[in-house]
């Protein structure tokens, strides 16, 4: 059933009422102002990859638990070379040799396999002579050569990852070894993304005249993939004011987050600002100084965050970048993203009243604009490898002018 907020919840605030709309970094500040930490949950480490930890991990183990060998080779005692050797036995890895070497004898070992008793050196193939029931060195061997100390990776008791450690690939190797199979980590975010419009069409159907295909739902819900939350629902809804207060009630039971593209403006045909409103979510602030992506709305209810994004394409993922990305980096406890800059290899126009996020390809360490930059032009996004942040002004940033670039990985 849809719940309604009361009246009051409806009306505008301060922020809704200002005259101008506001600068990225403001809009940036409110949404990261409304982010809150998601708790956290026993997650199998299979399924932890890009997740933020919230404990720590201590070693179980030494790791290795034992001595064990770096070569392929033999096992024998340290010595001068020229020795022959008489080979009692073999150490395999998983299969150690019960047996202890003396002087004038070896064992043949594997690579990750227990050091026999005795045998303080390993002789790799490559400087031995194997005669089958003896060995000949061609080397000196040293005491610890090709040797893996015991707790040489780790130390039992050691703290070896902390909390607010992003995990990589290495992280959740570390933690096996350290004898973990579960992981107390921030849960990804439940993302709900929905895209509005009577002109949608699903993926592959055939179109009629003012029809386009529905590649919002598919480009944003890559986009949150791609931040390492979960896609928990995605829905197309017509232009029709009931049926979107359906769609976007069952989206705010199931999300902690809810990305909307389309519906934003002032239309007699846009109705996701009071669709939203008549949910008790309350609007933050609507319309940003950018292009393209000037008419974004953001809202939030019981700490569940609301985006309503432009609905052409390019629009819709500059937008997502800008504030949906920062916000699903921060609420799953992952830093900020790093900045970068560059140089114009070109003369790019202003905006007198807008910044705006020029898609650019980066060649010698220059950006160049991809080609037209309509905010319908999807392609020309394909071809970039950063968005290229163009302050407002008067008549051009000349080529060699300093920019901040966006990274299109969220």
């Amino acid at each position: 059933m849809i719940q309604r907020c009361p009246a009051r919840s409806l009306q505008p605030t301060e922020q809704n009422v200002a005259s101008q709309p506001l600068d990225i970094a403001q809009a940036q500040a409110l949404v990261a102002g409304h982010c809150r930490l998601l708790p956290a949950e026993l997650t199998p480490v299979d399924g932890a990859l890009g997740l933020v930890l919230s404990e720590q991990v201590i070693a179980s183990y030494d790791v290795p638990s034992s001595a064990n060998s770096a070569m392929d080779g033999f096992a024998a005692r340290a010595g001068d070379a020229g020795r022959t050797l008489k080979l009692i036995g073999e150490s395999r890895a998983g299969q150690p040799a019960a047996i202890s070497v003396g002087e004038g004898e070896a064992v043949r070992i594997s690579t990750g396999a227990v050091m026999p008793d005795g045998a303080n050196a390993v002789a790799p193939i490559e400087v031995a002579e194997d005669h089958g029931d003896t060995v000949t060195l061609l080397e000196e061997l040293t005491g610890g050569r090709n040797v893996r100390l015991a707790g040489e990776d780790l130390r039992a008791g050691d703290a070896v990852l902390g909390p607010g450690r992003e995990l990589g690939p290495a992280e959740l190797g570390i933690a096996v070894a350290a004898g973990r199979a579960e992981l107390q980590c921030v849960r990804r975010a439940r993302v709900a993304v929905i895209a509005t419009g009577d002109e949608l069409r699903d993926p592959g159907a055939d179109l009629a005249p003012g029809e386009l295909h529905n590649s919002n739902l598919t480009t944003i819900g890559a986009l949150v993939r791609a931040a390492g939350a979960d896609v928990v629902l995605t829905s197309h809804v017509g232009d029709d004011p009931a049926a979107t207060e359906r769609c976007f009630s069952e989206a705010l039971d199931q999300a902690d987050v809810i990305v909307c593209s389309g519906g934003v403006s002032v239309g007699p045909h846009d109705h996701v600002k009071g669709a939203f409103m008549e949910l008790g979510v309350e609007e933050r602030f609507w319309r940003v100084a950018l292009r393209p992506g000037r008419p974004t709305w953001f809202g939030s209810r019981d700490g569940q965050l609301v985006f309503g994004l432009p609905g052409n394409p390019v629009s819709a993922m500059v937008t997502f970048l800008l504030f949906v990305a920062p916000a699903l980096r921060a609420i799953q406890g992952r830093s900020p993203q790093q900045t970068a800059s560059s140089t114009l290899g070109e003369s790019i126009p202003r905006h007198p009243d807008r910044d705006e996020c020029v898609r650019v390809r980066i060649d010698d360490g220059e950006a160049f604009a991809t080609g037209p930059q309509g905010s319908h032009i999807l392609s020309s996004m394909s071809l970039a490898d950063a968005l290229a942040v163009i302050p407002r002004g008067e008549g051009s940033l000349a080529a060699g002018s300093a920019i901040e670039l966006l990274s299109l990985q969220p």
